[in-house]
């Protein structure tokens, strides 16, 4: 497995990408830095309780509550976000917010048959497990997106939301890493944004799935790196 020089950060790939797959991508140039633009806006992907469980818990007594909760890495990940929430609500910057949510099986067509647990009373509208978590409670300002399918951009009304508030940059934050988050942060680039994960506020139920596809992330996608280090750079951007 990779090696960590001591004098680098660790990052969350670190046990799971190969010295040999570091340097492959390295040869090949990717992993470049895109950067922030001029006006960042905050995604927030189904920060719900059906993801996160009631209580900061081991996994798989989260999973008692609701079977696609994470747990004590979920909450862990929710603290900083609320963070980076409380950034963008001193600087004025966009916020929105996916809410998944399906009125039965049939909604998600092929993704609930693939995941039928996602057709479940916890994932009804209005139900408990559906709402978004009481810390990361969104303003009436604030864009809900309700989507249906992993990105947030599909099938709904984003591009033009994102458009509207003037948005050039998307900090992507939530769950899960490999599945909504992923496919969010694909499209956003896909449609010029300047996308950006914070590693530590986003979260996934499989440990080997989260750090690998963060690492992927970072080489093709977006800029990832820890919310202690967005922080600063956030800092240095104008209100508008």
């Amino acid at each position: 497995m990779g090696s960590q020089n001591s004098k680098e950060k660790s990052r969350p790939w670190d046990n799971f990408i190969s010295d040999q797959d570091r340097e492959i991508y390295a040869q090949s140039g990717f992993g470049a830095s895109v950067g922030l633009g001029e006006r960042p806006a905050l995604l927030i992907i189904d920060a719900q309780y059906r993801t996160t469980g009631e209580n900061s818990v081991p996994i798989q007594e989260a999973m008692k509550e609701y079977p696609t909760a994470v747990g004590e890495a979920a909450w862990k990940a929710v603290e900083k976000i609320e963070v980076l929430l409380s950034v963008f609500r001193d600087k004025g910057w966009p916020v929105m917010y996916a809410q998944g949510e399906r009125t039965g099986l049939q909604e998600g067509a092929r993704y609930t048959d693939k995941i039928p647990s996602l057709g479940a009373e916890f994932n009804l509208p209005g139900s408990r497990g559906a709402q978004i978590v009481e810390s990361l409670e969104p303003l009436d300002s604030d864009v809900i997106i309700y989507k249906r399918f992993p990105s947030i951009f599909f099938g709904t009304n984003l591009v033009t939301q994102l458009v509207n508030a003037g948005a050039d940059t998307i900090i992507v934050v939530g769950c899960t890493t490999s599945g909504c988050v992923r496919g969010t942060v694909v499209d956003g680039m896909s449609y010029g944004f300047r996308c950006v994960v914070p590693e530590d506020c986003v979260w996934d139920r499989g440990e080997a799935s989260h750090a690998i596809n963060l690492f992927d992330i970072s080489q093709k996608y977006a800029d990832v790196m820890p919310m202690e280090d967005l922080i600063p750079v956030l800092s240095t951007i104008q209100s508008k």
